[in-house]
C-alpha cells in the first residue's frame, strides 16, 4: 500500500487551472482499482492519496501521469507501507508482514 503525498509547487491559480484534468485522472485511477481514498491537505498546499494493489513501479508511473505533474504544479512523495491493521471496512486491504 502507498501514501502518495502531493505538494504544490505552483500558485493555486495554476493548480486550479489543472484541477479538472486532475479530477478526471483520479476517477480513472479509482475505476482501475488503484486508489482507495484521496483529498486535499488542510491547509491547501497539496493532497494525499492512498493507493493499494500496485507495486512501486506502478505507483511511480501513475503519479508521473497526473495532470498536476505534467502541468508542473506539484511533486509527489511516495511512501510504501504494509497495512497490517485496518478498519473492518478496509479488511480486504489488510496485509501480512513478509517472512
Amino acid at each position: 500500500m502507498f501514501v502518495l503525498e502531493l505538494t504544490y509547487t505552483a500558485p493555486l491559480d495554476r493548480v486550479d487551472a489543472a484541477l479538472p484534468d486532475h479530477v478526471a485522472w483520479l476517477e480513472e485511477q479509482y475505476a482501475a482499482g488503484h486508489f482507495i481514498a484521496s483529498g486535499r491537505k488542510d491547509p491547501r498546499d497539496g493532497g494525499v492519496i492512498i493507493a493499494a494493489g500496485i507495486d512501486r513501479a506502478t505507483a511511480e508511473k501513475i503519479t508521473a501521469e497526473d495532470p498536476f505533474v505534467r502541468a508542473g504544479t506539484c511533486e509527489y512523495r511516495i511512501t510504501e507501507f504494509i497495512a497490517t491493521k485496518t478498519a473492518p471496512a478496509l479488511a480486504e486491504y489488510q496485509q501480512q508482514l513478509p517472512s
